[in-house]
């Protein structure tokens, strides 16, 4: 093989491991039968989110999971893939599921790694629908809130009362 050509294929598994490492999650997911187009359309999403969506070989991702340890995303990797890096836990799989459906079906979740931990498509599709990050403090806020609020009325309805 070719020096310069083993030198960019080095670079490529280098780039996504470094990817990988920086991600907290990462969705694998079929792009047959998209648009250039609706994958601008994702990508623009996903930049939004501080997310990534990119095309590798799937040869040069194995190789790049198997350095950092993530063997049993392997399964995934066959026909053509796209691979979404996301700093946020949700944001990068709700955006797939999104997108998922208003293509129907043509980008298709096939797994992803979450926090470390392999999961496969069902997993991820569940995972989408979790609530973002501003969703789950507003429900712990309202959560801590309403024993305060429940106490004021009580007060207030005595206080009324007399």
């Amino acid at each position: 093989m070719n020096q310069a050509v083993l030198e960019s294929k080095q670079s490529i598994v280098k780039e996504v491991t470094e990817k990988a490492k920086a991600a907290s999650t990462i969705v694998v997911c079929e792009y047959r039968g998209l648009t250039v187009a609706q994958l601008e359309e994702i990508r623009r999403a996903l930049r939004k989110e501080n997310a990534e969506l990119c095309v590798y070989k799937n040869s040069l991702v194995e190789r790049a999971f198997d350095e950092i340890g993530y063997a049993d995303a392997k399964e995934v990797l066959s026909g053509p893939n796209a691979i979404i890096f996301s700093e946020d836990t949700i944001a990068g799989a709700k955006i797939a599921a999104k997108y998922s459906k208003k293509t129907d079906g043509l980008l298709a979740i096939k797994g992803g790694v979450v926090e470390g931990k392999f999961n496969n498509a069902d997993e991820m599709k569940v995972i989408a629908k979790l609530p973002g990050r501003d969703g789950l403090i507003s429900m712990f806020l309202s959560c801590l809130q309403a024993p305060v609020r429940s106490f004021a009325c009580a007060v207030k309805a005595v206080a009324d009362k007399n």
